[in-house]
């Protein structure tokens, strides 16, 4: 009675588990990103709509077939999804085909040697030595999951392989919202080219002139300097502009997983082309839409999981161990009679008692990891909001800067031709031509860059919302 209190009271010391720390994953959003209630919400637009250039249509579709980082995505899917496969493995019987074979040579004055002299095996026959022991059968071996714990571990790991695919997910909307930006890049580029190439022709002519006039005396020589200085300038600028453009392509053809081609494109639908008027809908559905937040949460419920598990380790374990087969010392005594079958079945019930620091640290770090996860999860959503709040702004700012741009360049344009008529009738110096024309080059430029930014600002305001990978 002694011993079985005393076995009562080791595996009552062994049950006493600490609690499980109750985490509060709700993040509070605001309600709206602007005055707008609308839950129309540009997110759930297709990428091949939103895009409505058929070239970089084509461009996004060939990187979601051959780009290598979406590519390994798909294998890391594969690893979460034979996770999920093994840990349903654990909670099935291990039964393994067996065949032994075993030699057992025991010392005479020993219990066992002894009882083997004096024993025949057969009638006649004594315990031959060495004795053989051959076996051909069946073992099996099985833990009984009564605390939940291998089930949680294969819900665990079915939540992991959700967020794989998430992670999929979070990487093709970066990857198009990337190959959108490097492809509006190259047209502004192609279009900073033709303004610059634009930009020499006019300041060649202006060159030519003033080298008649500096012949009829009526320009200087400082004058044919200072515009062919211009010329020099802008020609330096073309070809670092080629370069870009080199670069930029590249950018695009490593993101397709090609070597360096030519990216088909058209360049003259750059200033006229409008992207889709982006729908906020309401802070709430980035939740859904948002790959990356997606994530977290999948994390933050596999590290709960994952908790539960660690948990488990304190309680006793169930294991149940059995064997059946065909046992003999010769050959043919390995032959299916009753008399040749063998069969084990044993349970036994283990709590652990030295090694609980050990299980206490891994629950700690499980609760740890779980608080984590929880900050993670807030952070994304926190991050998700002011990344759509500062693109909702940049396109409204970006708006007026472009509009106040365009007129800019308008007016020094027309004031290009006023300096040239004023310069020809002595009614403007030759600094006055020159800082018209730069300026008016300046300008020009920076309208493209401005138009280029309005493209990204739209394209990232549609990844910030969730957009691309649907």
């Amino acid at each position: 009675m002694k011993k079985i209190g005393l076995i009562f009271l080791v595996f009552t010391a062994a049950c006493k588990v600490p609690a499980i720390l109750q985490v509060d994953n709700k993040q509070v959003v605001p309600t709206t990103f602007n005055q707008s209630k609308d839950s129309i919400n540009s997110a759930d637009m297709n990428w091949k709509i939103f895009f409505a250039d058929p070239y970089l249509v084509a461009l996004i579709d060939t990187a979601l077939k051959n780009n290598f980082e979406v590519l390994s995505t798909f294998q890391d899917i594969e690893i979460a999804k034979n996770s999920i496969r093994i840990k349903h493995g654990d909670l099935l019987p291990k039964v393994n085909a067996a065949v032994g074979l075993g030699l057992e040579k025991t010392a005479r004055y020993t219990a066992q040697g002894a009882g083997n002299a004096s024993t025949d095996i057969t009638p006649g026959t004594e315990v031959p030595e060495p004795l053989t022991d051959i076996f051909l059968g069946f073992r099996a071996s099985w833990e009984a999951d009564i605390w939940g714990k291998l089930h949680n571990a294969k819900k665990a790991a079915v939540i992991r392989y959700l967020k794989s695919v998430e992670g999929k997910n979070f990487i093709v909307t970066n990857l198009i919202a990337e190959i959108a930006n490097s492809y509006y890049e190259l047209l502004s580029l192609d279009n900073q080219l033709d303004i610059i190439h634009q930009a020499i022709d006019l300041q060649k002519n202006q060159l030519e002139i003033l080298k008649v006039q500096k012949e009829a005396a009526v320009a200087t020589e400082l004058a044919v300097k200072q515009f062919e200085a211009q010329v020099y300038n802008s020609q330096s600028q073309e070809f670092d502009i080629q370069q870009k453009i080199t670069e930029a392509e590249n950018k695009i053809n490593f993101l397709l997983g090609r070597f360096p081609k030519n990216v088909d494109r058209d360049k003259t639908k750059f200033t006229s082309q409008v992207l889709k008027n982006v729908q906020l809908g309401i802070p709430s559905q980035l939740l859904q839409n948002r790959p990356d937040i997606k994530q977290a949460e999948l994390e933050l419920q596999a590290a709960k999981l994952d908790v539960k598990i660690a948990r488990a380790e304190f309680y006793p374990s169930v294991g149940i161990t059995g064997m059946l087969g065909l046992n003999g010392f010769k050959p043919k005594y390995v032959l299916p009679t009753m008399d040749n079958l063998a069969f084990s079945l044993a349970g036994d019930l283990v709590a652990p008692i030295i090694n609980r620091n050990a299980i206490q640290a891994e629950f700690r770090n499980a609760s740890a990891n779980q608080i984590s996860a929880m900050y993670e999860y807030q952070k994304a959503i926190l991050n998700g909001y002011i990344e759509v709040y500062n693109q909702m702004s940049g396109i409204e700012n970006l708006n007026k800067y472009y509009t106040l741009k365009n007129k800019e360049a308008e007016t020094l344009t027309a004031s290009i031709d006023i300096a040239k008529d004023l310069f020809k009738y002595a009614r403007a110096n030759y600094l006055e031509v020159l800082t018209v024309q730069r300026d008016a080059l300046s300008a020009k430029l920076e309208l493209v860059e401005a138009k280029k930014n309005q493209f990204i600002a739209a394209i990232n305001i549609y990844k910030a919302l969730g957009g691309g990978w649907k």
